[in-house]
């Protein structure tokens, strides 16, 4: 629905056959932060605002091994990920980490596991492995080598394991292509993390490393590799934003050395040294007609947030600053996440930091609203905060979820435990909210009561 506000009112009737096949679409969850990448879901009488693990629980499923990526959601299907190894290992733990990676691979042999899940039930549906083997690469003390979020255009599911390989799927568990993805060092030997992203016939994978980054493009029904775009990066692991706006698509990709947007065909359309902090890990969305990004390394004093105007070509001159140039519409200086990625509800956009604070800032202006206020009680946050009905729901490492009062003052409505590691974004779809624990994925919803 969003995207149609870009046709115009010229193509009133074409407007109308898109509302009704998107609507007829239902309400899939179909990539990292949800099918428009707002992480804003559509109201419903059934999705909840209160939980423990008893309450409002529609059902739990257990899911071995290891896997941050959010559950996929298709029609009465949940995609998961992960990796199960066969020897104990050091376990992902919360907080910041300020230096190396675990520097080792893995021991033992591991299994990179596909699981599908009845939404209704929480039945196991099937399970496939992708791989089987030893991990080649170290990885980030608290990550997975199932970091990445799954994405579907509907018919097929694509399966990124970032240092491994890309595996597509039909949705009753067929394997229909892979394509093995050269494994590199990547910084502080944290490993691959952005997720990957469909738009029409194409499936985009960025992988930034140490040795040879690069943007590409595989074809959805074939996995042949459309083009591949050399990136100059090394510390970036945003997932990319295919960019609907009133003036074209494009593939936004954040970057320490350049922020760029990307043609459908690899070609770079422009770009700018925003100055990024020197980790660059939330991903860009699109709100209001304009793209956010961000990128907030605590150990940084600079720490931007930008909304970019479409429509620029070429270079991004900020010599003269960066409010001078009319394509970026406003900049905060130290108004961003570290791992968090921003959600925009209605006017105000809100920023979740790591080490467990919140602001508020007008999404149309960079004004702030209201600046640093504390969770109570405390905790850490890497999942990025999602909204509905009103709320903004913020997901703790410690497996709090706090329920904030949208709007421009800050309130903590109530707080609701799972008492679990949880470092994935939750995923929403049709009055079912499901949140992925270190362990399980809970499905939650008023109805189950």
């Amino acid at each position: 629905m969003r995207a149609l506000k870009f046709w115009g009112g010229s193509a009133a009737f074409l407007a109308i056959a898109l509302s009704m096949a998107s609507e007829g679409a239902g309400d899939d969850f179909t990539r990292f932060r949800g099918g428009d990448a707002t992480g804003v879901a559509a109201d419903h009488p059934e999705l909840p605002t209160q939980w423990d693990t008893e309450t409002n629980v529609a059902w739990v499923a257990d899911v071995p091994g290891q896997g941050w990526g959010s559950p996929v959601i298709v029609g009465e299907r949940v995609f998961v990920s992960a990796v199960v190894a066969e020897e104990a290992n050091t376990p992902p733990q919360g907080g910041l980490y300020l230096g190396e990676g675990v520097r080792d691979p893995a021991a033992g042999i591991h299994h990179w596991m596909v699981t599908c899940f009845d939404l209704g039930s929480g039945k196991e549906l099937w399970k496939r492995e992708a791989h089987a083997g030893r991990p080649l690469v170290p990885r980030h003390p608290k990550s997975s080598y199932a970091a990445e979020t799954p994405v579907t255009d509907g018919e097929r599911l694509f399966v990124l394991f970032g240092d491994l390989g890309l595996y597509c799927y039909n949705l009753e568990g067929e394997l229909l292509w892979s394509r093995n993805i050269e494994p590199k060092q990547t910084n502080m030997d944290y490993g691959a993390a952005a997720s990957p992203v469909v738009h029409g016939d194409q499936v985009f994978v960025v992988y930034d490393n140490k040795e040879a980054s690069w943007i590409a493009a595989f074809d959805t029904q074939t996995g042949e590799q459309r083009w591949r775009t050399e990136r100059d990066e090394t510390m970036s692991w945003a997932t990319p934003l295919v960019w609907q706006n009133e003036l074209r698509t494009e593939i936004v990709v954040p970057g320490k050395n350049a922020n760029r947007s990307y043609s459908l065909n690899g070609k770079e359309l422009w770009s700018f040294d925003g100055d990024m902090s020197i980790l660059v890990i939330p991903s860009p969305f699109a709100a209001h007609g304009m793209c956010y990004l961000s990128s907030g390394y605590v150990g940084d004093s600079h720490r931007p947030t930008f909304a970019i105007r479409p429509g620029a070509s070429g270079e991004i001159d900020t010599s003269d600053g960066f409010t001078s140039n009319p394509y970026i519409e406003w900049y905060q200086p130290r108004a961003s996440p570290y791992n968090t990625t921003q959600i925009v509800d209605g006017d105000y956009l809100y920023t979740v930091y790591d080490q467990g604070f919140m602001t508020c800032h007008n999404a149309l202006t960079g004004e702030e609203v209201y600046g640093k206020q504390r969770f109570s009680p405390k905790g850490s946050f890497t999942s990025s905060p999602w909204a509905y009905g009103g709320k903004v729901f913020c997901l703790s490492e410690q497996g709090l979820t706090y329920v904030i009062q949208a709007g421009p003052d800050f309130k903590v409505l109530n707080t609701n435990p799972l008492d679990e590691l949880c470092i994935a974004t939750p995923s929403v779809s049709d009055g079912r909210l499901l949140i992925r624990t270190l362990t399980k994925v809970y499905c939650i919803s008023e109805a189950s009561e």
